[in-house]
């Protein structure tokens, strides 16, 4: 069953037991659009203790905001009564919330294009705020006035920044102007919360226009202090270079670029992001200047390559080399040599193990680790390709690094 599917089953049974129930958000907006909506949220008259009753599993978990999850064939679709909030106490959730009708419920909402709702039985659109009349003229605008909507919600800042991007929107004047006055109080939204919006905006084709939005609003200066002039332009340059579907850590990397990297490494974890995207950040920019030798070692070419991040990289470097007007030549001869390397065993177990090593008379300790090093290096630059090789190879390493004899 689709999710649309799903959200009309629980709406066709809130409209059998009476009550008023429609399609909400951002649905509808996609909808009228001509977009495939992802989700579908149902709005209605009923209240959490009249919604529960009619399904046979729901959570809870909203219920005294008047949200109810109705689980269907393993799928959730969330169930929502007509609501006013107020008292924003944080600038984030509100302290009071009260059940209303469907034009009070659309009035809280935050943009004109998100404020609509849609009958799928009778295919009408109710529309209180405006939002059609926006859809037509690509504008984003918050309902009502924009420093009340921001302020009822700091996060709607980012978001209105996120739907310029996502629909190719303009943002509406006074709201843009609300945008760069209230940016300063985004850092009052959690890192998490703060680095999903970023991901959408940053990991989009249009990402180069949520850049400068996010720094001409002055966002991008709150969420990453000291990232300023040069290094915000340039990072907008090399987003544009990008293809255009990358990951979260390339996108943050390629934006970062221009700054040093312990900067950039603060910024990234300032977003607590997880481990694993951290590690990730931080080896493409560290190694964002190895590819700009044609000539680069095969033994340093094949560990690059038996890298997670090698695609990222060379996507990496092709942005750098375009953003600075340079020849993308050397990179290309690279691709080329790694094309040839494919199907071929990147990293191969080493032809000899410590204990052999040391049977041969390397000195157990520090030394032993870097006869490996420089052994595995000679066996992936295809130097030595067989045990016995290795074994003349280390012999001959040994009698260059033996100590000198006291006479």
């Amino acid at each position: 069953m689709s999710n649309r599917a799903q959200a009309l089953k629980v709406l066709k049974r809130l409209r059998q037991e009476g009550y008023q129930a429609l399609f909400a958000g951002g649905c509808v907006r996609d909808y009228l659009l001509g977009r495939r909506p992802k989700d579908y949220d149902v709005v209605t008259n009923a209240v959490p203790d009249q919604i529960i009753p009619l399904f046979r599993k729901t959570l809870k978990i909203g219920a005294r905001f008047g949200v109810v999850i109705v689980i269907l064939e393993g799928k959730q679709v969330e169930v929502a009564t007509f609501r006013t909030e107020s008292d924003y106490q944080d600038g984030r959730h509100p302290e009071k919330v009260e059940f209303a009708t469907a034009k009070e419920d659309a009035m809280r909402r935050d943009f004109t294009v998100n404020g609509m709702f849609f009958d799928p039985i009778s295919r009408q659109t109710l529309d209180f705020v405006g939002g059609r009349e926006d859809l037509q003229k690509k504008i984003i605008r918050t309902i009502g006035n924009p420093d009340e909507r921001f302020g009822e919600d700091y996060l709607r800042l980012l978001r209105a920044v996120r739907f310029a991007v996502q629909l190719d929107f303009e943002i509406e004047e006074q709201t843009w102007q609300a945008v760069c006055r209230h940016a300063p109080k985004i850092s009052q939204i959690s890192p998490e919360r703060i680095a999903m919006e970023l991901e959408q905006i940053l990991t989009h084709p249009n990402r180069a226009r949520g850049a400068r939005l996010l720094n001409d609003s002055g966002l991008a200066q709150t969420i990453f202090p000291g990232f300023e002039g040069p290094c915000r332009h340039f990072g907008g340059k090399m987003l544009r270079h990008l293809p255009e579907q990358i990951d979260f850590p390339l996108a943050l990397a390629a934006y970062f670029t221009a700054a040093p990297v312990n900067k950039s490494m603060e910024w990234a974890k300032s977003l607590r992001l997880s481990n694993s995207t951290i590690k990730h950040i931080r080896y493409l920019l560290e190694h964002k200047d190895v590819l700009a030798d044609a000539e680069l070692p095969l033994a340093q070419l094949k560990m690059l390559m038996a890298e997670p991040y090698w695609e990222d990289l060379v996507h990496l470097r092709k942005a750098l080399l375009l953003s600075e007007g340079q020849s993308i030549s050397p990179l290309k001869t690279i691709q080329k040599r790694a094309a040839a390397l494919k199907g071929k065993i990147l990293r191969p177990k080493p032809l000899l193990d410590g204990h052999q090593l040391i049977a041969l008379g390397a000195v157990p300790g520090p030394m032993v680790g870097r006869l490996a090093r420089e052994l595995y290096i000679a066996q992936l630059a295809e130097e030595i390709q067989t045990p016995h090789q290795a074994r003349r190879w280390v012999q001959q390493w040994l009698e260059k690094h033996a100590e000198p004899k006291n006479e």
